[in-house]
């Protein structure tokens, strides 16, 4: 599994990776545009991530922004449904709207904090594992 952590504290982004790497090789990335970029490139070299957890509030840009912007980048390169990665929104917050915004585009939310129980439930929830 090849999989992307979004997450401008460092602190979360270094225990989801390592939480993370225990199912596949793992990038870290702390901005929006830093994730835009690396989908980016990975879509044209065709090294797709297959999960991707998303911060939703980055300061550069927020998590939503980039939801739509992988979504809109998947469907330019022409992905099947099943070829486009899993993402999970991570938050330290229920926000309603949030939610609202994201509802169809994501595979699931992560509120902060986690462990590794949650992540393997979560990752579950998506079909990626058993």
């Amino acid at each position: 599994m090849n999989i992307l952590v979004v997450d401008d504290e460092i602190v979360s982004r270094k225990k989801m990776m390592k939480i993370l790497s225990g199912f596949g090789t793992c990038d870290g990335v702390k901005t929006g545009k830093a994730a835009l970029r690396a989908v980016k490139t990975a879509l044209e070299n065709w090294k797709l991530y297959t999960l991707i957890t998303l911060d939703v509030s980055m300061p550069d840009i927020s998590g939503v922004e980039v939801l739509d912007a992988v979504r809109k980048m998947e469907t330019d390169r022409g992905l099947a449904d099943d070829e486009k990665c899993k993402i999970l929104m991570v938050t330290s917050h229920s926000d309603i709207e949030t939610v609202k915004a994201c509802v169809g585009k994501c595979n699931g939310y992560i509120i902060k904090p986690f462990n590794r129980e949650v992540m393997t439930q979560k990752i579950k929830k998506t079909g990626l594992i058993r």
